[in-house]
């Protein structure tokens, strides 16, 4: 755990250390992203809050700053407010970070019986690592050369389906689970009837295609949403796609690249994923279904901790649910985000998890999100 702690903190700040110097005292305001200098230290602020500051149900004063809740509090600054803070500076905020995982190490020897707090901060820093390269992604900025990520997106086998009989299947964590978050709780048996799953993600040939058909003015293959969110957004193909003189390319970070046919495709909406489903006479699958075939079928469900999928499934709790002590990590967001499944590149491996549920609102597509295509049987 104590490794684990060092390692994500690295990763941070070689994150934060690639960035231009410009950036960190003034950055663009976008919806889709936090401002860095917000970010970096509201990481510090978790961990301090939820492994250093907690007393009989309440909260102890910060050793560190004077009332850093003002400022780093996600439940209770709002994002647009979070760009014209008075935050303190680099220097400051470095010591920040570093006398909070200090104490964290000093408070984990004491609390090695019940590491879950510390195991909860390291997990949200591990996220705020991946959301970090969808801010690069997003301004267009290339990780500094000290950022290991694992490879980025593979070359994919041909295409094939997996198929499951139908019956039930057990989806969820179980309670003697080293970890769960609160909207994986608890494991329980659903209902599926037959289906066929893609063994891989859907590859940048097999949306060219889409695309080079019109996929994008064809209006039948657009949901209500979809068709809206094109109105808004005038796309006619990937975020961070473009035709060049040679072909297509896919923007990567700040470098414009051929794209690769047998790679997954990356950066697409659920309104995008599910008008290239429909095209193709096929959908979706609901999270049930991906769960499923990831537990079921093992390495033949190809490598999904290189792309985030999206599924069909609203992001709802689970018979029971009860918020964990960190009530604002799942229950805000019920309803209104998608289940999203698997893992991208970026995401640290020990966040790779069949029952790991994530989510976002449909029209993201700044995320490494593409998805697998299935149908009933």
């Amino acid at each position: 755990m104590h490794a684990a702690l060092d390692e994500s903190r690295a990763h941070l700040l070689a994150l934060y250390d690639g960035l231009p110097a410009a950036l960190w005292q003034s950055a663009p305001y976008l919806k889709i992203i936090n401002p860095p200098r917000w970010e970096i230290g509201h990481v510090a602020w978790f961990a301090e809050r939820w492994c250093l500051r907690r007393r009989d149900g309440g909260f102890a004063h910060s050793r560190f700053l004077h009332d850093p809740d003002r400022w780093y509090d996600s439940s209770n600054v709002a994002h647009e407010a979070r760009w014209t803070l008075d935050l303190p500076g680099l220097a400051a905020t470095r010591g920040y970070l570093a006398g909070v995982l200090d104490a964290c190490h000093a408070a984990l020897d004491r609390e090695v019986a019940d590491p879950y707090f510390f195991q909860l901060a390291l997990y949200h820093e591990d996220m705020h690592c991946e959301a970090l390269h969808y801010t690069l992604q997003t301004l267009g900025l290339a990780p500094s050369s000290k950022v290991r990520t694992r490879r980025g997106p593979p070359a994919l086998p041909p295409g094939e389906e997996l198929s499951f009989p139908g019956g039930e299947t057990e989806v969820g964590s179980r309670r003697n689970d080293a970890f769960v978050f609160d909207n994986e709780k608890w494991a329980h048996t659903v209902a599926l009837a037959p289906f066929a799953i893609d063994a891989r993600p859907v590859s940048n040939e097999d949306y060219l295609a889409f695309v080079e058909d019109g996929g994008y003015e064809r209006a039948e293959w657009w949901s209500e949403a979809g068709r809206q969110w094109l109105a808004e957004t005038g796309r006619r193909a990937p975020r961070y796609w473009r035709r060049g003189a040679r072909g297509w390319e896919r923007r990567a970070f700040d470098a414009w690249q051929p794209l690769v046919p047998d790679e997954p495709v990356l950066h697409v909406s659920a309104y995008e994923a599910e008008a290239w489903c429909r095209r193709a006479g096929r959908r979706l699958p609901t999270e049930a279904e991906w769960e499923c075939a990831a537990r079921t079928f093992g390495d033949a469900f190809s490598p999904w901790g290189h792309v985030w999928q999206w599924t069909a499934s609203a992001f709802a709790p689970y018979a029971g649910f009860a918020p964990d002590a960190y009530e604002d990590y799942s229950q805000p967001w019920f309803h209104t985000h998608r289940a999203v499944r698997g893992g991208s590149f970026a995401t640290p491996g020990r966040l790779l998890d069949p029952a790991f549920r994530n989510f976002y609102e449909p029209q993201r597509d700044d995320i490494f999100a593409g998805f697998r295509s299935a149908r009933a049987m």
